[in-house]
């Protein structure tokens, strides 16, 4: 007489961790789609940091040299 309680037990344990799988399965598509979403952002972000780089050696090329051994005293 012990089977119908042991079944109706193991039931609602089938039945909770349906749930939680479908409560993880829920999640897990959130996280991938925030993962997606960061790493679209972080390679934007890598593409607009190459552009600034290179702007900035652009600039950098185009500044005259100073000769410190000419340069006046305390400029330095």
């Amino acid at each position: 007489m012990s089977n119908p309680p042991q079944i109706d037990q193991i039931t609602d344990r089938v039945e909770r961790l349906l749930v939680r799988y479908a409560e993880l399965q829920r999640t897990n598509a959130l996280l991938s789609a925030q993962v997606e979403t960061l790493t679209r952002e972080r390679d934007s972000l890598k593409s607009r940091l190459g552009a600034a780089r290179a702007r900035v050696d652009a600039l950098l090329e185009r500044l005259p040299e100073v000769n410190t051994a000419n340069a006046p005293k305390g400029s330095a």
